[in-house]
């Protein structure tokens, strides 16, 4: 390793060779897919040979330290690529959106619009005029009894029994 350290090429061939088996066969069992495994284990070998100055043999052997790089780059890669894959996921789950029936909104529009028009059939004149004006047209209570020629009380009474008329034909619960 000290050779390796001062950039002997033929010390690191040999310690290529000796531990390339050791560290490919870790990576392989962690990330389980041989292409990423090469991968994996060229890039720890090059590591070795980078970090070869920061070996200390007396924290354990050669083939210990290069045993812990590999499994830690090997799991680095697990967890980039699983965090990769969740991140598709999420992405596809906030794009996802349920497909848009332009007939079945129409027709749903259409059987509504017909209820709300038998309901205000079923009101008395007084109620409907009020009714109309005030959510068709946006009248203020005031705005719609100046358009009757009706008095207030008496139009705010009439648009209430009127909605209560229409909440109870449409079937709305409170």
């Amino acid at each position: 390793m000290g050779k390796v350290a001062h950039g002997d090429k033929q010390a690191f061939s040999a310690l290529y060779d000796a531990l390339a088996p050791l560290v490919f066969g870790i990576v392989l069992k962690v990330v389980r897919d041989r292409a990423q495994s090469e991968e994996v284990a060229q890039e720890v070998m090059i590591d070795l040979w980078r970090q070869a100055a920061r070996y200390r043999p007396d924290a354990g052997s050669v083939q210990t330290w290069a045993a812990t790089i590999a499994h830690r780059r090997a799991v680095d890669r697990v967890r980039s690529a699983q965090a990769a894959t969740d991140r598709e996921h999420a992405q596809a789950a906030r794009e996802h959106t349920t497909a848009y029936d332009e007939v079945a909104e129409q027709v749903e529009t259409r059987l509504e619009s017909e209820q709300v028009r038998r309901c205000l059939r079923g009101l008395t004149e007084l109620q409907r005029q009020a009714v109309t004006l005030a959510y068709y047209q946006g009248l203020t209570y005031r705005e719609v009894a100046e358009a009757l020629r009706t008095s207030l009380p008496t139009i705010k009474t009439r648009m209430r029994d009127g909605l209560i008329r229409l909440r109870d034909c449409m079937g709305v619960t409170t």
